[in-house]
């Protein structure tokens, strides 16, 4: 079974800064596939960024320029680089390894 643990996320002004940060048990490099995702408060679920080892990444349109996403299998972590955060980034964050091990999620508050 695969852990996934999510952590870094916190209270942050507009035009600030976060790196979330996701823990895997075991080996990342056993997975290519790794994708954050993000739900807000009344909202469905939406994709935030992929990236996939020795591939391109992708970014949902809002985030693009503005987050960052990296995979580093030495340390069986993925992360995600926010800058330029703005209120609608509000959420709670989640990454997927491997396309189906989701963790429980870290919580995202931009103020005004």
């Amino acid at each position: 079974q695969v852990y996934v643990t999510e952590s870094g996320g916190g209270l942050v002004q507009a035009g600030g800064s976060l790196r979330l940060s996701c823990a895997v048990s075991g080996s990342l490099s056993r997975f290519n596939a790794a994708e954050w995702y993000r739900q807000a408060p009344g909202k469905p679920r939406e994709f935030v960024a992929y990236t996939n080892s020795g591939g391109p990444t992708n970014y949902a349109d809002s985030v693009k320029g503005r987050f960052t996403i990296s995979k580093d299998n030495a340390r069986n972590r993925v992360y995600l680089q926010m800058n330029s955060l703005k209120p609608e980034d509000t959420a709670t964050y989640y990454c997927v390894i491997g396309r189906v091990n989701w963790g429980q999620g870290t919580q995202v508050t931009v103020s005004s």
